[in-house]
């Protein structure tokens, strides 16, 4: 193409908003409401039940119904969600994974119901497991089946729902778990070739290569935009390098890196949170200027998000963001913007050699599934790291350790700036599925569960039996049981080492101090950090028991999923000096109420308490008045500040004092 010529305008990217809240009905008005406004696609966000293959009654979902997204127990709930939306018309993204394979079973039999041509039918699951033994903690298997039921997703759709996505590489939580670019690379593209090898055996040899094209990713894009957007070059040069030299294909059709993106959300704000409408912005920009490595789909927290579950308002600003850069901007109307410039260039080389030593690395390992323990210990060093750069002030995060001066935002209005979710939700869910149980036909759930188990434990694809369960009217938490009986329920490593690190810096006053107060103890400080309920975002339960163990504290720090029972009977163990709760699904309240009426009857009532979380003030009040010593907030970020709490809280002389 010469100078002159003008190239041909590219398609802008498919505009979502991820979104689900409350109710079926709530989420379906809501994602016909974003459609009326230009959004081009679907992603739907499931509570954390429907995530951990939990019906809305267990006792593990208490407080978690319909928090961070929408419950779907059953086939009702999936026709409800998708009312009046045309499937066969629509590109959904369901960001699901452990209950994958049930979800999108669900999902065909919903369509089934609209006259949908199944084989039609466009969207993805995402599908990952590994990097939620990573970061998310939304697992239920242990890591070899959980392989097998991903292969099951992809040899299903790959015959019967070829234009289905049915597996997203999730490096999105990577790094928000902390991953450098270099590990956000090489843990999504180890995650990438154990898909494929277990694929592989599965298809024709002649098949494979159009198999490998329906892998998608789905990457984080953060505040450093150049670097980022060199990742992104990095991403799909290494694809292609793997592809073609690991694989032998070699239409270059099917060695696309295909990818959609939510932007950082690791880095948004409490302090001045209307500074995240401006990170957002400039971190959108890494995934769209460069023409080579655009994303297919993008999806934008909104500004409040640091603060709790944002607004419908909130949700449409930041589409508007994406359409106004998408038509308004003369972006599409050009080639790759950084092809040739030297510095894009060596960046772009620097991350792939890093890379590439990562992945070596993990292949001694025997690849993703084996190196699992090795890539959650990394990314909790890496994440203490990035926290000790912001308390150093070497990383400048304007707002929270640097300009922490400014007017009051008039985006906080009376509503505290957030929507928040109806109590009586969670009573009417739990309703609504009793019904759903009354009425459904007993034998034919009994024999569809049976027929399900099988097929999981002859080691058959567990495809074609959860669609015949969905049609019967089984439920979400009938379905994973299945799958706990026959493969059984993984515990994920924590990625806390049992030993004291010696890199971090500034600790000898708190080590001094955690040594007076044991002694006054006649032991050493005890503290037990627990997550109850189904939370699975343990990054900052992670940095407190990394931060306390490396003050000297005997801390007990046993991962995610802990009824409030199992931490107040770890604590009457471990005789806890102090206890540390960490909830950022919103479920705080009621969790937290029956962790204390527990700790009373239980003879603990003078143990200090302390909860971290996505807390708003007024929430922050209640847990005071319910005995909690101390709240912290993302804008708590000085882990030194807590620790120090932590040792007054435990010391004998201060209580007496107070």
């Amino acid at each position: 193409m010469t100078q002159t010529e003008t190239p041909q305008k590219d398609r802008p990217w498919l505009i979502r908003t991820y979104a689900g809240h409350s109710t079926a009905k709530a989420s379906n008005a809501l994602y016909r409401s974003n459609l009326a406004k230009g959004q081009t696609g679907l992603s739907v966000a499931f509570d954390l039940p429907t995530q951990t293959g939990y019906d809305s009654d267990h006792v593990l979902a208490r407080g978690e119904v319909g928090k961070v997204g929408v419950p779907v127990c059953h086939l009702g709930d999936m026709r409800t969600l998708f009312d009046e939306i045309p499937l066969e018309q629509m590109n959904t993204s369901m960001t699901i994974n452990a209950t994958a394979p049930w979800l999108l079973s669900l999902y065909i039999a919903a369509a089934e119901e609209q006259g949908a041509d199944i084989s039609q039918l466009q969207g993805t699951v995402q599908n990952d497991l590994i990097k939620e033994y990573l970061s998310r903690g939304t697992y239920i298997c242990p890591p070899a089946p959980s392989l097998k039921m991903i292969g099951d997703v992809a040899e299903y759709c790959y015959k019967h729902v070829p234009k289905w996505n049915p597996m997203n590489v999730c490096s999105y939580h990577l790094q928000e778990a902390g991953a450098t670019p270099e590990q956000e690379l090489a843990f999504a593209l180890a995650t990438a070739v154990a898909v494929l090898d277990e694929l592989k055996p599965r298809v024709a040899d002649e098949d494979f290569p159009a198999l490998c094209g329906r892998i998608s990713f789905f990457v984080n894009a953060g505040i450093r935009f150049v670097t980022e957007m060199c990742k992104m070059r990095a991403f799909v040069d290494l694809w292609d390098e793997i592809l073609t030299e690991r694989y032998g294909v070699e239409n270059p059709k099917f060695r696309r890196f295909r990818y959609g993106v939510q932007v950082n959300s690791l880095g948004l704000t409490e302090q001045q949170p209307e500074n995240n409408v401006y990170r957002i912005l400039i971190e959108m920009l890494a995934v769209t200027l460069s023409k080579k490595a655009r994303a297919r789909a993008v999806q934008l927290p909104a500004w409040n998000e640091a603060l709790g579950l944002p607004r419908p308002w909130d949700q449409q600003w930041s589409m508007r963001m994406q359409q106004i850069l998408a038509y308004e901007t003369d972006l599409l109307e050009f080639d790759d913007l950084f092809d040739g410039n030297p510095a894009v260039d060596a960046k772009v080389e620097a991350l792939k050699d890093g890379a590439r030593h990562e992945l070596a690395n993990l292949d001694s390992m025997g690849g993703a599934i084996g190196a699992i323990d090795y890539m959650k210990g990394r990314l909790v060093d890496s994440n203490a790291e990035r926290l000790g750069r912001i308390e150093r002030n070497e990383t400048v995060v304007v707002g929270v350790n640097k300009w922490t001066e400014g007017e009051q935002s008039p985006l906080m209005t009376g509503d505290g700036g957030i929507m928040v979710v109806d109590p009586a939700v969670e009573a009417e869910q739990i309703a609504r599925l009793e019904a759903w149980k009354a009425e459904r036909d007993s034998a034919a759930v009994d024999e569809a569960l049976r027929a399900l188990r099988e097929a999981a434990a002859k080691g058959e694809n567990v495809m074609p039996a959860s669609i015949k369960a969905a049609r019967a009217g089984v439920t979400t938490g009938e379905w994973a049981a299945q799958m706990r009986a026959v493969h059984g329920e993984y515990r994920g490593p924590t990625g806390v080492s049992a030993s004291p690190s010696n890199k971090t810096e500034g600790l000898d006053d708190l080590r001094d101090a955690v040594d007076m107060v044991s002694d006054r103890l006649g032991r050493r400080l005890s503290f037990l950090i627990g997550k109850p309920g189904l939370d699975g975002h343990s990054n900052g339960a992670e940095q407190i028991a990394f931060r306390a163990r490396d003050c000297g504290m005997d801390i007990r720090y046993e991962g995610i999923r802990l009824t409030p029972e199992e931490i107040v009977n770890a604590a009457l163990e471990d005789k806890s000096h102090v206890v540390g709760l960490s909830i950022l699904s919103g479920s705080h309240i009621p969790l937290v109420e029956e962790l204390m009426r527990r700790m009373r009857e239980a003879g603990l009532g003078d143990v200090p308490v302390v909860v971290g979380g996505i807390i708003p003030e007024e929430d922050a009040r209640r847990l005071r008045e319910m005995g909690v010593a101390r709240v912290y907030t993302p804008k708590d970020f000085e882990l030194n500040t807590i620790m120090r709490d932590v040792v007054t809280l435990a010391d004998p002389q201060a209580v007496a004092a107070e």
